[in-house]
């Protein structure tokens, strides 16, 4: 029930403090503190536990999860509450309490007013990811794919910047169209489930075992890939990333990149190829060449852009190309790479992220052209970002150039064009990477006003993700330890 509890908490702590922010606007950000708090001590009480001794054929025949939960919810459709947590989906959601406290804390004077209502999305935002990360029943997991998106068009639409009703809008669009292509999958598989055996189900260990038609196979693999590519976000469906990262509050673009990108990541890994090994196969060099171009194209991209945040979401979308290679890939190393590359991008860009709010809310734009020279006002800041930008471009020996160099070395045994295509990617990166720094801090001022530089509460934050991207780079072994029984099985389940 641990799982169930977590879910809870933070979905009655978000109507708590929307309660108490309409009586007290300050206190809205500490109840969601104090709930996020409880949430990571039930994560590490999941943790703590280890691996249980659930043994069942239907949940693969392993022990390989923390916690299992299922309750019959809608019987005649064979639809349950089936929350599993394994080694994969628990770092997933340890990765989205603590970013959701980073949320919370790099916003904390950036609202202005309905404070309350803003935690209240924050919160449940985070509820519907952890939701998805849980979830085994396939209609539960699209009900929790819906709950994590509305409240993210609210903090967009409401908080957000200048053209915030534009981009929020764009995103509601992409997501709920891609939503519905899930949501028609979903309900097809199911239905040829039924046809086969003559039972209603949506649990993913049951669809496992779908007898389907190839051509069949084939339409509903790539409706669920189109749906998690969109959320991913990959070329060619990647527009709406910019334009949401670009307007919406810091708290919100923390989220975005921190974990609703590794939703779509979880889902491919998840569910589209274990569900269609044969489908994914035949499937794997076109997933393959778009994961490239996302690679260079979103590279090329950053380094032409002169909004800070917007040149933070185009990096995005080169790194979490990487992790589309990885995927379809698929052997060991390439999806332990992946997984790392999620892990470690949720940290970086999340501080990025951060730190380009920070930078808006003292200078009121985020134009790169109307900055330099930052470093000399404010020592502190620049020297996070030094650290989170060579982060970015995949320094060696913190996390982000252990999970890139595993996915190149996984697809060198695969197709050797695409690596070099995608090793490209890490020169492109150093680019935008040391451009941006030269630009925002270095160089001659243009700053006209006196900067703040970062206090404890903010560096706080930044260090706890500091430690955590070079602790991932020099020793990476907990990460591979807790995936390895998951990859095990995802590689022994008919998977190319």
């Amino acid at each position: 029930m641990i799982v169930l509890s977590l879910i809870l908490v933070l979905l009655c702590g978000g109507f708590l403090a929307w309660l108490v922010g309409l009586f007290r606007a300050d206190l809205a950000r500490w109840v969601s503190l104090a709930v996020l708090a409880v949430a990571g001590l039930l994560v590490a009480d999941v943790w703590q536990g280890g691996v249980s001794q659930y043994v069942d054929m239907q949940m693969g025949g392993a022990s390989v999860w923390y916690s299992v939960l299922n309750l019959s919810w809608i019987p005649r459709f064979g639809i349950s509450l089936l929350l599993a947590v394994d080694g994969l989906s628990l770092m997933l959601i340890a990765l989205t309490v603590f970013l959701g406290v980073v949320a919370v804390v790099s916003s904390w004077n950036q609202v202005e007013y309905q404070h309350g209502f803003f935690q209240f999305n924050i919160l449940w935002t985070l509820a519907g990811v952890v939701g998805v990360f849980a979830a085994l029943d396939l209609f539960l997991f699209f009900v929790f794919w819906e709950v994590m998106l509305i409240p993210m068009y609210f903090l967009i639409a409401i908080w957000g910047h200048e053209d915030r009703a534009y981009a929020a809008m764009k995103f509601f669009l992409f997501t709920q169209v891609s939503g519905l292509l899930l949501l028609v999958s979903i309900l097809v598989l199911a239905f040829m489930y039924y046809e086969s055996v003559g039972v209603w189900s949506f649990s993913y260990f049951d669809l496992l075992d779908t007898d389907l038609s190839q051509g069949m196979a084939f339409w509903l693999m790539l409706g669920f890939f189109v749906a998690f590519v969109v959320k991913l976000p990959g070329v060619p469906l990647h527009t709406w990333l910019p334009d949401a990262h670009t307007q919406a509050p810091t708290a919100g673009s923390v989220i975005l990149a921190g974990i609703l990108l590794k939703t779509g990541a979880y889902g491919l890994i998840r569910f589209v190829v274990p569900l269609f090994p044969e489908a994914a196969l035949e499937f794997r060099w076109p997933a393959m060449l778009l994961g490239a171009i996302s690679v260079v194209y979103g590279g090329y991209l950053a380094y032409s852009q002169s909004d800070f945040k917007r040149l933070v979401a185009y990096s995005s979308i080169s790194h979490m190309g990487f992790v589309l290679l990885g995927v379809f890939a698929w052997n060991a190393i390439a999806l332990q790479g992946a997984i790392m590359q999620m892990i470690a991008h949720g940290f970086s860009t999340a501080a990025l992220f951060m730190l380009a709010g920070a930078l808006q809310e003292r200078l009121h734009t985020r134009d790169l052209a109307k900055m330099g020279g930052i470093w000399m006002q404010a020592p502190r800041m620049g020297a996070v970002a030094l650290f989170f930008v060579v982060a970015s471009l995949g320094m060696p020996g913190l996390g982000n150039f252990v999970g890139e160099f595993m996915v190149l070395v996984g697809i060198f045994a695969v197709d050797v064009s695409l690596t070099v295509v995608a090793a490209l990617g890490l020169v492109i990166a150093a680019v935008y990477g040391l451009s941006l720094m030269q630009r925002s801090f270095q160089g001659q001022s243009k700053v006209d006003v006196s900067i703040k530089d970062f206090g404890l509460r903010e560096l706080s934050v930044m260090a706890a993700m500091m430690i955590a991207l070079v602790l991932l780079g020099f020793y990476p072994q907990p990460v591979f330890d807790m995936a390895a029984p998951v990859v095990a099985q995802l590689l022994s389940g008919g998977a190319p």
